[in-house]
């Protein structure tokens, strides 16, 4: 069974990660044609807006006693899946060109 600090440095390495990409992916965006910058400023808001919640979810893992915590789990396994999802389809889109 995985504690709860190790779980949280498992979730913010991962965040870390989705974040450099989201950096990657903007400076792409500038480099790109004005029509693409459209299509690329919805996935990155997309990743963003995943970036903030899973943040949110962390800190409420954070806040949470050692008792409460692996209820608190599974929203953090929700944000983090959607942003995962938003991470994986922000690549693809991004690779293509």
């Amino acid at each position: 069974m995985i504690t709860k600090d190790a779980y949280k440095q498992k979730i913010e390495a991962e965040l870390d990660m989705a974040e450099a990409k989201m950096t990657e992916f903007k400076a792409q965006m500038k480099l790109s044609s004005a029509d693409a910058q459209l299509s690329y400023a919805k996935h990155i808001e997309t990743l963003d807006h995943g970036i903030e919640a899973t943040k949110i979810k962390l800190k409420e893992l954070g806040e949470a006693g050692e008792d409460a915590w692996e209820r608190i789990q599974e929203g953090v396994e929700s944000a983090w899946g959607s942003l995962s999802d938003a991470v994986k389809d922000a690549s693809a889109i991004f690779n293509k060109k």
